[in-house]
């Protein structure tokens, strides 16, 4: 199994780790995309207000520009540590133990707007880029990412993913349909979707899914697991649509 999860806009600062390597990343047939991303940020931020008018950065968010400047030089940490917010608080990488960080590494990617999906442990360094933002030089993101996305996922050829990411991140690179996939929704008992809890409770259920280490092929054999875990996950009405049922 897969699990894609969204970034976080918000990003802890510093790491010990070495300047980023995009040929360690994951999903290395990305290499030419990432390469693209990164540097036209690098080049846009040598103009801090043309960088703050392209990413809609305050003048109190000048830092993020110098984020980007030393894109290729700057120290990094895995992304799972990297990002911070709802999500990744309710997921808390950092108290997992070792084999639960190792199964992060190996099943979790982070769908990020500059690398694409990168492992959880893949290390990268701190930067500004939305998904819905127009880079000078560089096709709209979702037409610069999503084929050739949807085609890495395709040759690594998961036997199941499990989405956990928002819309505009699909759209930047929907899973293939030879890729047996589940795409999840959060929702009360009466379903009713949940935008409050949609995000700590994706990051709970990660955090279990980590905690527990299961062999999980399939959206049956991953409902079989949450039944066992306390965990609501019914059909979501739709092909390939879970809900993730959580009290309000």
């Amino acid at each position: 199994m897969k699990i894609l999860l969204p970034p976080s806009e918000t990003k802890r600062e510093g790491g010990a780790g070495r300047p980023l390597d995009l040929e360690s990343l994951a999903l290395p047939g990305l290499h030419a995309q990432r390469r693209e991303v990164l540097d036209a940020l690098v080049d846009l931020a040598a103009d801090e207000e043309a960088s703050r008018r392209v990413l809609k950065l305050s003048a109190k968010q000048a830092g993020d520009v110098a984020h980007n400047r030393m894109l290729h030089t700057a120290v990094t940490m895995p992304a799972v540590d990297r990002y911070t917010g709802v999500l990744f608080d309710a997921l808390d990488a950092s108290s997992l133990s070792a084999a639960s960080r190792r199964w992060l590494g190996a099943h979790a990617w982070i769908h990020s707007a500059p690398f694409g999906p990168v492992g959880a442990l893949d290390e990268i360094p701190v930067y500004r880029l939305a998904a819905g933002t127009s880079l000078p030089g560089v096709a709209a993101l979702r037409r610069h990412w999503a084929q050739p996305t949807t085609a890495a996922i395709a040759e690594a050829a998961p036997p199941f993913v499990l989405d956990l990411r928002s819309e505009a991140y699909v759209a930047l690179g929907p899973v293939p349909a030879s890729v047996p996939s589940a795409y999840v929704r959060v929702v009360t008992a009466q379903g009713r979707a949940l935008n409050h809890f949609n995000k700590k409770s994706k990051g709970q259920l990660v955090r279990a899914l980590a905690e527990d280490r299961p062999r999980i092929g399939s959206a049956r054999t991953l409902r079989t697991w949450a039944e066992r875990r306390g965990i609501v996950l019914r059909d979501g009405g739709e092909p390939g649509m879970l809900e993730l049922v959580v009290a309000e």
